[in-house]
């Protein structure tokens, strides 16, 4: 486990809360309050039963999110052969548009199409994958999200490794002269936020532990105002 930074200081990131740990039975009530709340973005995780083990939801119900949201749309694509489905989802008019790069045979061509819609690309990679596999892309997207869970559940217990793997992505951007973000997703929590942003994240993705708080609101306040 790494040593929490002695340094305090506050540093400046972005919130993306994932309506995947939402209440899908008042889906709209928690758009409308991630509205309201500190957060930057709202992530939305697409799973396509195939490439993660779970099923979530489609451009049917993204349309009516996008519609109520006031946040900009951080779409991750957790599906294979995503290029099928890239002009749909460019219909969003989305932020970032995240795709996996085991789930891409033509990484670069994909990244290509996203942004020929004019829409930022980011690149994701699952626990077991290698940081080094994104060195020829590295300075043609836009962030990079750095699964800390496995892809496929919200509510999943932090990868420690995640630490070590974010300081070496953040070498690479920065031997590159990349302005690629880095973007954690999975167990993000208040009490390790401070370690996430010390190791060098930029974005951060949080489910369980926003939507499953007494009061969400103030817990994304508070992860807002976290400290080094």
């Amino acid at each position: 486990m790494p040593k929490t930074p002695k340094n305090t200081m506050k540093k400046d990131f972005l919130l993306a809360p994932s309506i995947l740990a939402a209440n899908f039975a008042h889906l709209e009530k928690d758009v409308q309050m991630i509205n309201e709340s500190k957060a930057d973005w709202l992530h939305i995780d697409i799973m396509d039963g195939v490439f993660v083990p779970n099923i979530s939801f489609g451009m049917m119900l993204c349309k009516p999110i996008n519609k109520i949201c006031k946040k900009p749309l951080d779409i991750h694509l957790m599906i294979e052969k995503p290029e099928r489905y890239l002009a749909e989802f460019a219909t969003l008019a989305p932020y970032m548009l995240t795709v996996h790069v085991e789930a891409c045979t033509h990484l670069h061509r994909i990244i290509q199409q996203i942004k020929a819609f004019g829409i930022r690309v980011g690149v994701a990679l699952n626990p077991h994958t290698s940081v080094s596999l994104l060195e020829e892309v590295i300075t043609e997207i836009d962030m990079v999200c750095v699964m800390s869970v496995n892809p496929g559940f919200g509510g999943q217990k932090f990868i420690q490794n995640t630490y070590s793997k974010i300081r070496k992505l953040k070498t690479l951007i920065t031997e590159n002269h990349s302005k690629a973000l880095i973007q954690v997703d999975g167990g993000v929590h208040l009490e390790n936020i401070p370690l996430l942003l010390e190791a060098g994240a930029d974005v951060l993705v949080a489910g369980s532990a926003i939507f499953g708080a007494k009061n969400p609101l103030k817990t994304m306040e508070d992860m807002k105002n976290q400290e080094l």
